[in-house]
């Protein structure tokens, strides 16, 4: 089970302070998830400049200029946020068993939830 998913709220640990332009210490939402590569993109951390070719729609406005963007940022340099504190902690996960009932059988399937380690409460 993946300790960060999309739509997660996380805060960046590593990197430059924020009154040196880093991003360290702020929080933001998982915009996207690469499990390939081990990174993710969040919301409004991270920015750098993109360069787009000018060109034109098919109304005839101009496209193309300077644009702000998210880049990827490795999984390892965030960290989930406590729902409770609104601190950083680290991922446990709860294993539970429910009884569900199938065509009139009873069967037994098990649950893993993600739990933060500080409080307790599930993510």
């Amino acid at each position: 089970m993946a300790n960060i998913k999309k739509g997660d709220l996380v805060q960046v640990i590593t990197g430059g302070s924020q009154d040196r332009g880093g991003d360290r210490g702020k929080q933001g939402k998982v915009i996207a998830v690469d499990k390939k590569s081990n990174r993710v993109i969040v919301e409004g951390i991270n920015l750098v400049k993109k360069h787009v070719k000018a060109g034109q729609t098919d109304r005839g406005t101009k496209t193309g200029g300077i644009e702000t963007v998210e880049a990827p940022i490795h999984i390892s340099n965030v960290q989930l946020v406590d729902p409770s504190t609104k601190k950083p902690t680290r991922v446990g996960v709860k294993v539970t068993s429910v009884k569900k009932s199938v065509n009139g059988k009873d069967v037994v399937k098990t649950v893993r939830v993600r739990v933060a380690k500080k409080s307790g409460k599930e993510l």
